[in-house]
């Protein structure tokens, strides 16, 4: 979400097409009331839209109408003629009444008994998964979409605000939304052409992409991603459609008439196929529901035209509108293939109708399609050359080929109008502001050098006292084949600097192989990971806290140096090895100590550890989606699955290294949509330490001191309060997405969001390690009676930035200093 904030800033930086007919306004009860869901028509067509949820509507057209038909279940239809091509600001009155046509209708809150609509519905079910590409056993086709952003709400008062001065002459292109009526700015659009191959009997589909072009910020690799995240495909006939995150009912979902009143309104010819109207609308507010219509065929039950609006009171922070509008094409008497997807979001910080935003549109047109033309299964595993210049630099020609769908004046203005915007320095300082609110980096490109990250810039600990930082990276571009990123510290109470520096190279950019080395001198909480990392730049937020529950003393002096190649065989499957040695010592020896029984040091006691090791690790992660193809790589979801193992041999001996041992560890998260109910996030962590060690190579239970949510750590437990060598932690977090609260009456408005958690970890720790470590001044206690648990309740969306959770100790109550109850919170930007 912090980058729809940096777009925010930067399309806030920067003729029309004539439609025949336009016309919105209002419609109302007696009562003066809003009637929200209306079918509002072009007479004599299928050309329609619903009104929204305060009654209000916009239709346009490219043919001429001089009527439109307005009508709703429980009131009198009226037909309204008119007078002009362009009318606004209409105020239609329904009557109340029933008026009864070829069909029945029903009025109020609809029947799931004795309903034609979902008698209809039933028949939908049974045919959906023989309709379209399922009827046949291989497919091909072409795809073109096309995104496009927008400022919109455009007023004088926008125009003449400082922002813009000096970049009056964007407003040139001002246009008005054929959905909404508003007034909208065009200032960036992405294009690109694929090939599609299909084959049903193996469930086996390939994408490549052919041709991709853009309105100047192809460079700009968050915005990109941004993109591919936003608009992921979808099928209407899924039970529920995920956008922004969150998983909407379908409409022709089996679910569908829990949570909609369906009525069958009309019946009318479309494509020469005879075809019923369906409305539907939520029957509860505040849920992830739609607002609509669709047509289906009287004889396959196919769709064959779709739109629906996301209600206003959905829990969606952010996002103001939502419509989308599908069309199938008849392909013979049985065979209905999508044809075009269009989908529009308007993003605003505030939901009122006034509020400027921006509109995000994206349209997909499907033809060209082959059927039964088989492949061999290797035809689908072949790897498709990531980095291809050819793909984004293709000439007109080849877009006069392969634009399924022409751009429009406005679109077409959009590449001219950026060209320009370019070399006007206050755009040029805006992008800037985005981009850093984007990536926390601040370009420096005379240089070829990123600063930052900028919010790292100060921090506080009680060995360091208030800490800051200051560092960078090596930027040419968002493909860049090797990179350098270093950063250095100060804390103002040891008086020392530390420093961390990373190299890494892309040596074969087909299988992917890297080589990475870096070194980190620096003070870090170590005891908030179970699973190791070898991160030379990595630091934990436990490390710089500025207010903890208790005192955060428990921290290490870490010199840790490292280097590793990886490769990835296949797709989302990455082998990595290498070394590392690390140097470990107390950062506040008499308050924590990671001493340890050494018969060579002096005294018979050391508090340095020096350990070498050898490690290996396989990282699967299934359905990660990424863009870019140099050395780093932005992720474009953040759905996938992460499974990691790592194994790791220490070297006694070895460059003066301390211990032998092995140890093995594994991890393993899902985030799981269960339907309309919310996300599930598992996260399965163990592990398993070979031989004897001292505090500092131990499996330290993550706990959490601060008064922060941090991911996978317990928020009751205090640092080092239980340290193991063998362990198994589970983690279970749901967020019910307001599913809970909707229902409550009083709550509904504040659109806030359930999470609950439950986390449990168990765990042993040999009397040999208890034994190596005795001279530390810390009790060693591993969770081996029994499992240690938690459980918590979660607030989310408060203010739509906040969440705070409750969290309940389960057991060791009778530990010293146990806590019973905690409150962390955290901030954070999300639909």
């Amino acid at each position: 979400m912090n980058k729809v904030l940096g777009l925010f800033f930067l399309f806030f930086s920067v003729s029309c097409v004539f439609s025949q007919t336009k016309v919105g306004g209002i419609v109302v009860d007696q009562n003066e009331q809003p009637v929200p869901f209306a079918n509002v028509l072009f007479k004599d067509s299928s050309e329609g839209t619903i009104t929204n949820d305060n009654g209000r509507f916009y239709l346009e057209s490219d043919n001429d109408y001089t009527v439109i038909v307005i009508s709703f279940v429980g009131y009198t239809t009226q037909e309204i003629t008119l007078d002009k091509k362009v009318t606004y600001d209409l105020k239609i009155v329904l009557p109340e009444g029933e008026q009864l046509d070829e069909v029945i209708v029903y009025s109020g809150k609809q029947s799931k008994k004795n309903n034609p609509a979902i008698d209809l519905l039933r028949k939908i079910w049974a045919r959906k998964r023989v309709n379209g590409l399922k009827m046949f056993d291989q497919y091909a086709y072409d795809k073109y979409e096309k995104v496009e952003f927008d400022l919109n709400t455009i007023d004088s008062t926008m125009m003449k605000s400082r922002l813009f001065r000096g970049l009056e002459f964007v407003f040139d292109q001002v246009d008005t939304s054929r959905i909404t009526g508003k007034t909208y700015l065009p200032v960036f659009i992405n294009e690109a052409f694929y090939k599609v191959w299909g084959d049903n009997t193996l469930n086996r589909e390939k994408e490549d992409l052919i041709g991709n072009k853009n309105s100047g910020f192809s460079s700009n690799q968050s915005i990109i991603a941004f993109v591919q995240d936003l608009y992921a495909d979808y099928d209407i006939y899924d039970n529920y459609l995920k956008f922004f995150d969150k998983s909407f009912t379908s409409p022709l979902s089996r679910t569908g008439i829990d949570v909609y009143n369906y009525v069958l309104t009309d019946t009318t010819y479309i494509d020469n196929k005879r075809c019923f109207n369906i409305i539907f609308y939520p029957r509860r507010s505040n849920e992830l529901t739609f607002k609509g219509d669709f047509w289906v065929s009287d004889s396959t039950y196919a769709i064959k035209r779709i739109r629906m609006a996301v209600t206003k009171s959905a829990n969606i922070n952010w996002v103001k509108e939502i419509y989308i509008e599908q069309e199938f094409d008849v392909l013979n008497d049985s065979v209905f293939l999508l044809k075009r997807d269009y989908m529009l979001s308007d993003f605003a910080l505030s939901k009122k109708e006034e509020a400027n935003g921006i509109y995000g549109k994206r349209t997909t047109v499907y033809d060209r399609y082959k059927f039964n033309e088989e492949k061999p299964a290797s035809f689908y595993s072949q790897k498709v050359d990531p980095f291809d210049e050819r793909v984004f630099s293709r000439d007109d020609r080849f877009w006069a080929e392969n634009r399924l769908e022409k751009l429009n004046k406005d679109e077409e203005s959009i590449y001219k109008l950026i060209d320009t915007l370019k070399n006007v320095p206050k755009f040029k300082r805006l992008f800037n502001i985005g981009t850093i609110l984007a990536s926390g980096y601040a370009e420096i490109d005379k240089w070829n050098f990123d600063y930052g990250p900028v919010f790292s810039t100060f921090g506080f600990n009680p060995a360091e006292g208030v800490r800051i930082r200051t560092g960078g990276r090596t930027y040419f571009g968002q493909n860049d084949l090797w990179r350098l990123e270093g950063y250095l510290a100060y804390g103002f109470t040891d008086r020392k600097f530390k420093y961390g520096i990373s190299g890494k190279w892309l040596l074969d950019r087909q299988n992917r192989i890297i080589i990475s080395a870096g070194n980190r001198r620096d003070v870090e909480q170590i005891g908030v990971n179970l699973t190791a990392t070898t991160d030379v730049l990595g630091r934990s937020f436990a490390s710089s806290a500025l207010f903890t529950a208790g005192a955060n003393n428990t921290l290490t002096n870490i010199n840790l140096t490292t280097a590793a190649i990886e490769f990835e065989p296949f797709r989302n499957i990455v082998l990595k090895t290498g070394g590392a040695y690390r140097t470990l010592r107390s950062a506040l020896p008499e308050d924590f100590s990671i001493d340890y029984i050494d018969p060579e040091a002096e005294g018979g006691v050391s508090s340095q550890v020096n350990q070498f090791e050898m490690n290996i690790s396989l990282e699967v992660t299934p359905r990660r989606r990424v863009i870019g193809y140099g050395v780093e790589r932005k992720d474009v979801n953040d759905d996938y699955s992460r499974f990691f193992v790592n194994y790791t041999v220490g070297m006694q001996g070895f460059l003066e290294s301390d211990f032998d041992f092995k140890k093995i560890q594994f991890f393993y998260r899902k985030p799981t949509q269960i339907g309309g109910f919310g996300r599930l996030l598992t996260t399965i962590e163990a592990g398993k330490t070979f031989g004897e060690v001292p505090l500092g190579l131990l499996n330290i239970v993550p706990g959490n001191q601060t008064y922060f949510s941090i991911f996978n750590t317990f928020p009751n437990l205090d640092f080092y309060e239980f340290v193991t060598d063998t362990y198994t932690s589970v983690h279970f977090e749901h967020n019910f997405g307001g599913r809970l609260f909707s229902r409550i009456p009083w709550l509904r408005d504040l659109n806030l969001r359930e999470i609950v958690g439950v986390r449990g970890v168990w765990g042993e720790l040999s009397e040999a390690n208890r034994a190596l470590s005795a001279p530390s001044n810390i009790e060693l206690i591993a969770p081996s009676d029994e499992i240690y648990w938690e459980y918590s309740f979660g607030i989310g969306n408060i203010f739509k930035v906040f969440r705070i959770d409750f969290n309940f100790r389960g057991n060791y109550l009778d530990m010293p200093d146990a806590r019973r109850f905690s409150v962390t919170g955290a901030f954070g930007f999300f639909f």
